[in-house]
């Protein structure tokens, strides 16, 4: 379904005057649009399963304890040294400019964010209580809904992984966003349809007003139903004014073939879905102490880690209205922003999985996994500012965005690196396959969308134009 020409020209307009005016949050919403994307059928498709992006490969590297180092809120080694660093929450507000939010009272009050992840760890609250004790953070409010009945094994890596998952999820939309109610909802596995039942409810009864995935597999692998239920269910939470986040992958441009047997060109889902904001990668380097913004490359640790920020064009899903004039071919392109994913860069996350592979302790965490619920949290702040949901916010972004000035206004271009991705064996050596990636540059890329938030401009944007 199109939202009508007439009503797109209005929507622009509307866009245009507020990017002028962004400081000022509108408390009426703009018209609605909706995406003239539908799904195509997929090449091959075979029921499979999500895998969360840091459980694929060594996502999280131990940061040892917390040291009193009398500089406030630096309290790990990695924060003090310039190889295999690391952030707290006091660095990473400060880099995208969230602390000025939050000293003017926009700390997501009243608003929701619903995170989407599979199995059913015990220890969830209390590893958030210990992150937010040592951060000196607000306590968090966070309900785990369980409607399917989720169990958790530590023994199993592919359980423990994701449990890790949810810590780094939990934990760091707290940290955008600290008076925000947090609802996890558990899917009983990490298969394609648990996964998607998990969705389902989240939308169906209307749980928040955002929902971060942190998870994702090639487009190509998922069955057509649930590629059309998919679809569906983000259809109706979007007319539900729900927002969706999705990582865009943590493979570069590849994603594992279908059959676990190696690596090709492809996008992940369920970013690929139009109606989805999906998230990639960035490697920031920024104050280590202070947090003041420095730079960003293109993530891509493929050599180091064999990781890289996701990012491709579909071959299901023809290329959205408002990618029109900005993403090049017939298919949609993603990841339409991006956020720090590195894991030398990495945000310290405590972890408690009750798993002898994965000892408790702090972690320093990577993945554009770490990115989809940081920008489901800057959501949060935009409608506690709109005093509404915002819906899909998609459109205004390439409406307003595309204007090279605009797109500097509201967000850290991102025009070095790429992200080609090198497979590396169990030992870690390359293998010889590498697939070819796509260079950031300015503008939008296949590599880091219109890069990494300026939050002190871009919520209020997303506030005024949604």
């Amino acid at each position: 379904m199109s939202s009508g020409p007439v009503q797109r020209r209005l929507r622009a307009a509307l866009i245009t005057a507020a990017a002028a005016v962004t400081a000022a949050a509108l408390t009426a919403a703009a018209p609605a649009a909706s995406v003239s994307a539908s799904p195509t059928s997929p090449a091959a498709a075979t029921g499979s399963g999500f895998t969360p992006a840091i459980g694929t490969h060594p996502h999280y590297v131990s940061a040892g304890r917390p040291e009193s180092t009398g500089n406030g809120q630096v309290k790990f080694a990695c924060q003090l040294r310039t190889a295999q660093f690391c952030y707290g929450p006091d660095q990473i507000r400060a880099a995208y400019d969230i602390q000025a939010l939050l000293d003017k009272g926009v700390t997501g009050k009243g608003r929701t964010i619903v995170i989407v992840d599979a199995f059913n760890p015990p220890n969830v609250q209390q590893e958030l209580d210990t992150f937010t004790t040592t951060w000196g953070l607000p306590k968090a409010n966070l309900t785990v809904v369980n409607p399917f009945g989720a169990g958790y094994d530590p023994s199993d890596p592919n359980q423990s992984g994701w449990a890790v998952e949810i810590s780094l999820d939990v934990e760091w939309s707290h940290v955008v966003a600290p008076d925000a109610k947090l609802v996890l909802v558990t899917a009983k596995t990490n298969s394609d349809a648990d996964i998607q039942d998990a969705i389902d409810y989240a939308v169906d009864h209307r749980l928040g007003d955002v929902v971060s995935q942190s998870f994702g597999e090639d487009e190509r692998c998922l069955a057509r139903d649930i590629l059309v239920r998919s679809h569906a269910t983000y259809a109706r939470g979007t007319a539900k004014r729900m927002t969706f986040t999705a990582s865009s992958g943590d493979d570069g441009s590849a994603q594992p073939t279908c059959d676990g047997s190696g690596y090709s060109l492809a996008a992940s889902t369920p970013a690929n879905d139009p109606l989805n904001l999906a998230v990639g990668g960035t490697q920031l380097f920024a104050d280590l102490t202070s947090g003041a913004y420095r730079s960003e490359t293109t993530w891509n640790e493929s050599l180091t880690y064999g990781a890289a920020g996701g990012g491709g064009f579909s071959t299901i899903f023809r290329k959205p209205w408002y990618q029109v004039g900005v993403v090049p071919g017939r298919f949609r392109g993603e990841p339409d922003v991006a956020y720090n994913a590195a894991i030398d860069g990495g945000v310290l996350t405590y972890v408690d999985v009750l798993s002898a592979d994965v000892p408790t302790g702090w972690y320093r965490v990577g993945g554009t996994s770490a990115g989809a619920p940081q920008w489901a949290a800057l959501v949060a702040l935009g409608a506690q500012l709109a005093h509404h949901s915002l819906g899909l916010v998609n459109d205004s972004i390439y409406l307003a965005a595309r204007v090279r000035s605009v797109q500097n206004y509201l967000f850290h271009d991102i025009t070095t690196g790429n992200n080609t991705y090198t497979v590396l064996d169990d030992e870690g050596n390359p293998t010889g396959q590498v697939v070819p990636g796509y260079a950031a540059k300015p503008g939008w890329d296949a590599a880091t969308g219109f890069g990494s938030p300026k939050a002190n401009h871009v919520v209020p944007f997303l506030a005024a134009t949604n």
